[in-house]
């Protein structure tokens, strides 16, 4: 008997082993592992970098979670456990510094990062450096844009600052109109950028250039900021669910008609198209109210023109343009690659052109190579590319610091709710738990 179960598990084995064998007959394997959203486009640029390889190296992508705090835990997992399957992974932009300390990306070679920083936008290409050194190559950029109705706006414009914005909700609000102003107020990443936007525009940062200086109460930016966020919070016809707003409740508070602003990042135009095609957006009256009545008119269109538009992100400080907080993705190259040569050649494919492209127009991420936002081909096919492009002139970028991740821990539970901030005190309390998240990582000696 004990013959025989040997012999059937040898016959099951048997097509394993033989399955293993025809992978490593396929030539170098380069494992990609990224983000889940986009995973579609990624996974068609692993496919066209492989057939321009011309054999020397096959990339296979690999979908990590969904949520950016599992995707990091599971590649720190990785290379903590010394995983030589892990070649090439994308980077959430504010994980460089990070992965740089802890030696868990490879720095790129001086050959590859002058071709990735040739055509590179400036500001998606700082937030793959630590201490002036490219740890990655930007893969996608992003940047939040406000989005406004047209048919809502005292005179057909947008407002050009916060504070004129949260006059002309209140405004709206007294006549009964939609008033809301979509923000990130919930507990979690959307609200670090929400504040990092804010006191950068007002001309703060967070920490110093070496990741550990805390300056985030240095002059008044940070008050400017948090009397911003207080003022929408607390404004006539806010949303009274503001402390629980994310990219997501944004989107849909402007789709259901509640919302006469929201700042978003540009994923929100392609979606509202979407469900405008399936019936999905309710119509509004002469006063921009939901109604039952077919008017013909959207949040989308009215009498045929386009009601749902961009504009540049709201300044601080009337006359200074805002410093929006980049998002996107880099892509680096794992310290447990056996195959470093091949896979910093994968990197630039992966992130050429032609690939992006297909990542901008398919999956809606902004490109970060200049020449896209010159081409009239991409300008037609991306229709929010001006805005974008703009925004990026004058983008910033989150705290620069390997105890990043404990730092937007931190601030976004000292600022939840956004209803209960004390500008003057939470400037001090901000500056505390900073100093602690540094503290906590064995920064500061």
């Amino acid at each position: 008997m004990r013959a025989g179960l040997l012999g059937a598990a040898t016959l099951l084995l048997a097509p394993l082993l033989s399955a293993c064998g025809s992978d490593n007959d396929d030539g170098v394997v380069l494992s990609f592992y990224t983000a889940a959203d986009g995973a579609e486009q990624y996974a068609e640029a692993a496919a066209n970098c492989s057939a321009a390889s011309n054999g020397a190296y096959r990339v296979e992508q690999k979908t990590l979670p969904k949520g950016a705090d599992d995707q990091r835990l599971q590649l720190a997992r990785r290379l903590t456990g010394n995983d030589k399957s892990l070649d090439l992974m994308t980077l959430d932009v504010v994980w460089t510094a990070e992965f740089a300390e802890a030696g868990w990306a490879l720095p790129l070679p001086d050959d590859v990062a002058a071709e990735v920083s040739n055509g590179t936008l400036e500001g998606p290409l700082e937030s793959a450096k630590w201490q002036d050194q490219l740890y990655a190559a930007p893969l996608n950029t992003n940047t939040q844009l406000l989005w406004y109705r047209k048919d809502l706006m005292p005179d057909g414009q947008p407002p050009q600052t916060w504070d004129q914005m949260i006059d002309i909700s209140e405004g709206l609000a007294a006549e009964g109109r939609p008033s809301w102003i979509g923000v990130q107020g919930k507990q979690y990443e959307g609200l670090m950028v929400w504040f990092n936007t804010l006191l950068a525009s007002a001309g703060g940062s967070v920490v110093g250039p070496d990741g550990t200086t805390v300056t985030v109460a240095d002059g008044d930016a940070a008050q400017q900021a948090l009397t911003v966020m207080k003022r929408v919070a607390t404004a006539k016809g806010a949303d009274p669910s503001i402390s629980q707003g994310d990219e997501a409740s944004s989107r849909l508070g402007m789709e259901s008609g509640k919302s006469a602003f929201q700042v978003n990042w540009p994923f929100v135009l392609p979606g509202i198209m979407e469900n405008a095609e399936k019936g999905d957006l309710p119509y509004i009256d002469d006063k921009g109210n939901v109604t039952s009545e077919n008017t013909g008119n959207t949040v989308l269109t009215v009498n045929g023109e386009r009601n749902f538009l961009a504009a540049p992100y709201p300044s601080v400080i009337e006359g200074k343009p805002a410093e929006v907080t980049i998002g996107g993705f880099n892509v680096a190259v794992a310290k447990t690659s056996q195959h470093p040569d091949l896979a910093f050649e994968a990197l630039t494919c992966l992130r050429n052109e032609e690939n992006q492209r297909n990542n901008a127009v398919a999956g809606g991420v902004p490109p970060t190579l200049e020449s896209l936002y010159d081409d009239p081909a991409f300008q037609e096919a991306y229709p929010a590319w001006r805005e974008v492009r703009d925004s990026l002139d004058t983008a910033s970028v989150r705290p620069v610091s390997p105890a990043y991740q404990s730092i937007s821990t931190l601030i976004t539970a000292t600022l939840n709710p956004v209803g209960n901030i004390d500008p003057e005190s939470t400037v001090n309390d901000l500056a505390e738990q900073v100093r602690k998240a540094v503290n906590s990582e064995g920064l500061i000696p």
